[in-house]
């Protein structure tokens, strides 16, 4: 499999787990469930997965209880206000706000110290992000949903996931579990994490296309993904997996038009590329910073897969 096609592949799978959790939502399914059974399914995939390599569950208490902490800000939380929030906001919306993550984590950076004084072209970056954001939703509109609970939880999403990668880079990466065996013992944590949600939202009557998105959406754009971007980075760097990363609100966007009959209107993509350009220069470096190991790129952080939908 060429390059190209593999990260056309990945991407595919990756930007559609958007689609999926609305079908699993329009078919009968309540977020908390989507949420259990993805992690669920997920977890299984790269137990699997972990088991075929040779790959063996930490054993120790200190990781295990780092990983709860990552399982929520990292799968639980995030999975659920992503299902939350594409009640109200359309899947391919929301594909476009799952990339402001890197906009956040700059924010966190920057809150924490861990980021340098920001040079002209991210601070550019930074601001243009957030104004497509604006753009989207276009608050200034009669009827904007910017302040709806939809589109805060999906935000909220996003930030999550940039609480998680600022924590998992500095807690557990790099301490000697392998790759896949951490990730499924990290969804199998998000997957107890997430057993309380069950409880909510009441019941509704579901269908055999709800049961199919779901199980999609765990197998393929949960579990599958991981894999799949974790094989890229190790054979062909992180910046080429990194790359996946900016085609997933175009598939999201195309799906939802496509599959779904989502409006695709000029100031929601003109957004989007907004979005994209912002994220494209906050993730520019100067000549000595390009010199410098890539942590962002690496994996469990920015674009980890299975992770970040």
């Amino acid at each position: 499999m060429t390059s190209a096609i593999r990260m056309g592949v990945l991407a595919l799978l990756w930007g559609s787990g958007f689609l999926w959790i609305k079908i699993s939502l329009n078919e009968g399914l309540t977020p908390g469930w989507i949420t259990f059974v993805r992690c669920v399914l997920g977890a299984a995939v790269l137990l699997a997965l972990a088991y075929g390599a040779g790959q063996r569950l930490p054993r120790d208490r200190a990781t295990w209880g780092r990983l709860v902490v990552a399982a929520f800000f990292c799968n639980a939380l995030p999975f659920l206000l992503f299902s939350v929030g594409e009640q109200t906001v359309d899947s391919g919306v929301a594909g476009v706000l799952n990339a402001t993550t890197p906009l956040w984590s700059l924010l966190i950076g920057l809150a924490l110290g861990t980021e340098r004084p920001l040079r002209a072209t991210r601070l550019t970056g930074l601001a243009l992000g957030f104004a497509g954001v604006l753009l989207i939703f276009a608050p200034w509109s009669h009827g904007s949903g910017l302040m709806s609970w939809g589109a805060l939880a999906l935000l909220g999403a996003s930030a999550s996931y940039a609480v998680a990668f600022a924590y998992m880079a500095r807690h557990l990466t790099g301490r000697g579990t392998a790759p896949l065996a951490l990730s499924a013992a990290q969804l199998l944590t998000a997957t107890g994490l997430s057993t309380p949600a069950l409880a909510a939202g009441g019941t509704a009557t579901v269908t055999w296309a709800g049961v199919l998105a779901v199980v999609v959406l765990g197998v393929f754009a949960t579990g599958l993904t991981f894999h799949l971007n974790y094989r890229m980075i190790a054979e062909e760097g992180p910046t080429a997996a990194a790359t996946v990363g900016y085609l997933l609100p175009v598939v999201s966007v195309t799906l939802g038009a496509l599959v779904l009959g989502e409006p695709l209107t000029v100031r929601v993509v003109a957004g989007m590329v907004v979005v994209l350009v912002g994220v494209g220069l906050t993730r520019s470096r100067s000549r000595a910073s390009r010199e410098e190991p890539e942590a962002a790129d690496a994996p469990g952080a920015e674009g980890a897969p299975g992770i970040t939908v």
